[in-house]
């Protein structure tokens, strides 16, 4: 299902993303979705490789296990 989402652009913005998704012969709102999911796929997740690394890390979990139970039990210092 789509979703309506209003967005406010500085016009020099506005102008470069029209400019870009005439170039590319898409809609405005095509265009700004495509970045999006874009750099969130670059920049925003982890891909396969390092969430299997993440995953099978026994140090790093247990290491996880003792910082939420210090947490619940109010040791340490927290920043």
């Amino acid at each position: 299902m789509s979703r309506t989402v209003t967005l406010r652009l500085q016009d020099d913005a506005y102008r470069l993303l029209r400019m870009c998704a005439e170039a590319d012969n898409r809609p405005l709102s095509n265009f700004i979705e495509t970045a999006a999911r874009r750099y969130i796929d670059e920049n925003g997740l982890v891909d396969a490789y390092e969430m299997k690394e993440i995953t099978e890390n026994k140090a790093l979990h247990q290491s996880i296990q003792r910082g939420h139970r210090d947490a619940k039990a109010g040791r340490g210092r927290f920043v």
